[in-house]
């Protein structure tokens, strides 16, 4: 997935702003080595190395690592998929805020490569869109693509139940210490357009494959059939239903990920 750069921090910096109370989930130290995968643009990255953490933060995106660095110049990023990643040392955390749920080509992988990064004990701490998110989004764009007479849009997104990613954690060698599902109401304090700002920012992906003439009105259809549900007399709210999760790498290290070349 490629995000817009431009507009991740500014039309939807919601995103980066519950990243606070993932902080203390965590209880970063001084002197911990911690990853932020799917550290998009830093921001998450930058408030665990407050805590006295070094951090690294990993991202698939060359633009986002390009800006992350730039936002954040003490701090160290590196391009790399989430499902293939390799670390030369291992760390004592591994963190994700609103970013596992980009990595659908295949969770198992990226829970492998995780147990793989911690030393033993080490925690997995993370929090993402969990079964139920964005619903009402979603029905409105595939509603809106079937009134255009369009194929079913693909969807880039991972939405697993909280029993779902409990079993994928633990078959990958973690034991859960917390799993929490809610739902959390988000107001799209910046994105004016409402759910068609939602669709541009986060499924570029299936909006490019609509003809250029068709964008526009398929946009507007989508906020006629989402705004009965998702727009309030304050603005537009996302539906947005979060999944979040501590677990810690087993001793056990037969599930540990196959050996893999030297990494980060």
């Amino acid at each position: 997935m490629n995000w817009a750069v431009t507009t991740y921090d500014s039309a939807f910096g919601y995103v980066s702003a519950h990243g606070a109370p993932l902080v203390d989930l965590l209880d970063p130290q001084p002197g911990e080595r911690i990853i932020d995968l799917g550290c998009g643009t830093g921001t998450f990255t930058a408030q665990i190395a407050e805590r006295g953490a070094e951090v690294l933060g990993i991202d698939g995106n060359p633009e986002m690592i390009a800006q992350a660095r730039a936002l954040n110049p003490g701090l160290s990023f590196a391009v790399g998929d989430a499902h293939t990643f390799t670390t030369t040392e291992k760390y004592d955390a591994v963190a994700s805020n609103a970013a596992l749920h980009w990595m659908n080509r295949d969770p198992d992988a990226v829970i492998a490569r995780v147990h793989a990064a911690l030393r033993p004990g080490g925690r997995f701490v993370g929090e993402l869109g969990g079964a139920g998110n964005c619903a009402e989004l979603i029905a409105a764009m595939q509603t809106a693509w079937r009134v255009f007479g369009l194929g079913e849009p693909e969807l880039p997104w991972y939405f697993p139940s909280p029993a779902e990613y409990a079993a994928r954690l633990e078959a990958g060698g973690f034991t859960i210490r917390l799993l929490e599902h809610a739902d959390r109401p988000t107001r799209m304090t910046e994105g004016p357009d409402g759910a068609a700002d939602w669709v541009r920012t986060y499924a570029a992906g299936a909006l490019a494959e609509v003809p250029p003439e068709l964008v526009e009105p398929l946009l507007a259809r989508i906020n006629d059939l989402a705004a009965p549900a998702l727009r309030r007399e304050s603005g537009w709210v996302a539906d947005y239903v979060r999944l979040r999760f501590a677990a810690v790498r087993k001793a056990d290290t037969a599930a540990a990920a196959p050996e893999a070349p030297p990494g980060f």
